[in-house]
């Protein structure tokens, strides 16, 4: 963009032609140089030819569908031109403040012409309330033109000069025409309103309306408003405190916002009239009560007995208030609350309730002034047990028939449809013996093992468990049951230890001469599949005087001079593959010399020890210090270390 030099002048009788030499380059690209011719030509002076005179006028429509003022036709506002006669200029008497009128504009053919710069427009004559802009624009006064039925003319006189002193003068006539709005009117100018006693704030008390644009309202009369107070766009008279008895007398103006001086006035006589402000009363005045969760829908809960203090008939009417999942399983017929869906306990929405609902019966006594009176409400439903419990899909279980006891065999997982849901009791029929080595948990379900499991007479074991309900009636003693029969296989186990009878042995023998002598057989029982035994004697025999052959166990004499009892571990293993399962027999054999006198005996005595019970109890020894000591020594602990880093701190800076 090239302009021009601020205080430059240009005469194209010195200077008719510039050359302008640009260059221009982008980033990475070769510079291009180019050449600007600028040429100077003589400039015409402002002259003028004749007085201002008008082209012609048409009526303007402008804003929401008011008449605007009067423009010529082809332009939006009037525009000067140089003939005789001045020019006219109409427009109606509502025209907004400050609204341009005309506009004065040089022509460069044959009226106004400009050289150099913008012209001075000015006002030869003060005495109208027109103004006019330093851009040539007529304006309509501030405050706006006077609302009067009668026509008003004002007359300026604009001279036009430019910065060389050239100038030219012309007229304009601005005709004010009545409007033709309507004028604010109220359609009564009294009225008389009454209001009963207890109105609350801000409440409203009535309304007033005026015909007219740009209506707003205010009260003239009391200038301080105390009881009442008017929005200025819709007219609507509110309390401003809660209204006593009282009488009051409002003056209320409308007026046009536009065109203040349009306005009109109203007189408003309210009265706050006192009232019986006695509420009903009914019987009963708090109900509380338990119903069954199978209670039909309209069965009736509460009839209320209310009564008006004012002894009017026939003139209560009854609500219900409270939150809306309580309101939905409620409904009113006349005074009697009734029961307006089902009432399931086993449902998840009245569950989340805390199966209670709550309401308030709310009974109005019409008239001015209603009064009412609210009667609260808490219902608690109650469980009816209404299903039997059911037993579970395939309740077969395995186990291995060397299963210890205690060994969980599977869980029992019966339903009931009852709230809380799937809360059984369960029970094994017949109880626990050696037919049934079996437990049940009565809160989980939990099977266990708690005895042998025969796997010789058994393949597998029926149990009949028995699922009874509970907490689902508030009779304790209406409760359902049912039986489910759960199947319990024995899974073999095919390298199992061998059983020994019995596992402990003592033993009395008497020393002879000769060859080696028998002390005892071992009775041990391996897997089902007939693999034969092994035998080994494990530990007691250190200076060799027992042999083992098969499940018997000799002793070898030798020359013993007291008597003596050896303790002999032997072990019994069955196939030898790995990892090998064998079982350990305990022998306690008391050997006594052939030379202690003790009668001959060709018999062996078999004890067999009796296993006790050896309960092992530990005790162990825990301090668990209060939270306050561990406070304090945390605390403690971080101010040592503070005062050890302060201290090091310090022996380093040194």
């Amino acid at each position: 963009q090239v302009t021009l030099r601020a205080g430059a002048e240009l005469d194209a009788h010195r200077v008719n032609q510039y050359t302008l030499t640009l260059r221009a380059a982008c980033p990475g690209e070769e510079e291009v140089e180019e050449r600007l011719f600028v040429q100077v030509t003589a400039g015409q002076v402002l002259r003028c030819d004749a007085p201002f005179t008008s082209t012609g006028m048409r009526w303007g429509v402008g804003g929401a569908g008011r008449r605007g003022p009067w423009v010529p036709a082809g332009t939006g506002v009037p525009r000067l031109c140089c003939a005789a006669g001045g020019d006219v200029v109409r427009v109606s008497a509502d025209v907004a403040p400050r609204a341009p009128l005309y506009v004065v504009l040089p022509q460069p053919l044959g009226g106004l012409t400009v050289s150099g710069g913008c012209p001075e427009f000015r006002l030869r004559n003060q005495d109208t309330p027109l103004m006019l802009t330093h851009r040539g624009l007529v304006l309509a006064p501030a405050s706006g033109f006077d609302p009067s039925k009668d026509t008003q003319t004002f007359r300026l006189e604009i001279e036009v000069m430019d910065r060389h002193g050239h100038n030219c003068s012309g007229a304009v006539t601005v005709e004010v025409l009545p409007s033709q709005r309507p004028s604010v009117t109220f359609h009564k100018s009294q009225w008389a309103v009454t209001v009963p006693e207890g109105t609350s704030p801000l409440e409203v008390v009535t309304q007033v309306h005026a015909s007219g644009d740009n209506v707003r309202y205010a009260i003239l009369a009391p200038t301080v408003p105390v009881l009442f107070t008017i929005d200025e766009v819709t007219g609507e008279i509110r309390s401003t405190r809660r209204l006593e008895v009282a009488h009051a007398r409002l003056l209320v103006r409308a007026y046009n916002t536009l065109h203040p001086a349009d306005r009109a006035t109203a007189t408003i006589n309210i009265t706050v009239q006192g009232t019986d402000r006695r509420a009903p009363t009914c019987v009963p005045a708090i109900s509380v009560f338990q119903v069954p969760e199978t209670v039909s829908p309209g069965t009736t809960l509460v009839t209320l007995r209310c009564t008006d203090p004012t002894g009017a008939k026939d003139c209560l009417h009854y609500g219900l208030e409270g939150p809306p999942a309580s309101l939905s399983r409620f409904r009113m017929e006349g005074p009697q609350l009734q029961v307006n869906t089902s009432l399931d306990y086993d449902s998840e929405a009245v569950a989340a309730m805390g199966f209670q609902f709550t309401a308030t019966i709310m009974v109005t006594a019409g008239g001015q002034s209603p009064r009412s009176t609210r009667v609260p409400v808490l219902m608690t439903v109650t469980p009816v047990n209404e299903f039997t419990p059911a037993c579970p899909n395939g309740a077969d279980f395995a186990v291995l028939e060397t299963a210890a006891f205690g060994s969980t065999v599977g869980r029992m997982a019966g339903s009931d449809r009852d709230y809380p849901p799937d809360s059984l009791e369960y029970s094994l029929e017949g109880g626990t013996g050696p037919t049934q080595p079996f437990s049940i948990d009565t809160r989980t379900g939990d099977i266990r093992v708690v005895g042998p499991l025969d796997s010789q007479r058994y393949e597998n074991y029926r149990l009949m468990v028995r699922l009874t309900d509970t907490r689902n009636d508030l009779d304790p003693a209406k409760r359902q049951s049912c039986l489910c029969e759960v199947v319990v296989r024995l899974q073999a186990v095919p390298n199992k230890a061998p059983v020994c009878t019995p596992e402990v042995q003592e033993l009395w023998i008497t020393a002879r001469l000769g060859s080696r002598q028998p002390v005892t057989r071992l009775v041990c029982q391996g897997s089902p599949n007939g693999v034969p035994l092994a035998y080994a004697i494990a530990g007691g025999n250190e200076d060799g005087r027992f042999w083992l052959e098969g499940n018997t166990l000799f002793y070898l004499p030798n020359d013993l001079a007291e008597p003596r009892t050896f303790v002999l571990l032997v072990e019994v293993w069955g196939s030898p593959g790995a990892p090998r399962r064998s079982t350990v027999v305990a022998l306690v054999v008391h050997v006594t010399p052939r030379t202690t006198p003790v009668p001959s005996s060709t018999t062996t005595r078999h004890t067999t020890l009796q296993k006790e019970l050896l309960v092992i109890t530990r005790t162990e020894a825990a301090w668990l210090p209060p939270a306050w000591f561990v406070t304090v020594l945390t605390v403690s602990s971080a101010l040592l270390l503070a005062a050890l880093g302060c201290v090091a701190r310090s022996l380093l800076c040194r």
